[in-house]
């Protein structure tokens, strides 16, 4: 049975980045949310996040200066929680 998992990016975007990648060894359904600011910055950073638009996984975000990332107001973002199986803060 395939799950919802969502993963919270917030403090250390590196980790949760390649973690919400990682996740998708198990083939269930990833969405990234990251949180309360802009993007990761690092090399790695964006190359994580091009290779989840190339998996055509779902990265959210509440700021709108984030590219490439659909923009959720963090009420959306809480509704949205609510259908996932799990939800992983990072």
């Amino acid at each position: 049975m395939v799950k919802t998992i969502a993963v919270l990016v917030r403090d250390r975007p590196g980790e949760a980045l390649r973690m919400a990648l990682g996740l998708t060894l198990v083939d269930d359904i990833i969405d990234v949310y990251m949180l309360n600011g802009k993007s990761a910055g690092t090399e790695q950073d964006q190359l994580n996040l091009e290779l989840m638009e190339e998996m055509e996984m779902n990265i959210y975000s509440n700021h709108k200066g984030n590219k490439g990332m659909r923009y959720l107001s963090t009420e959306q973002i809480a509704h949205k929680l609510l259908a996932y199986d799990h939800v992983l803060p990072y």
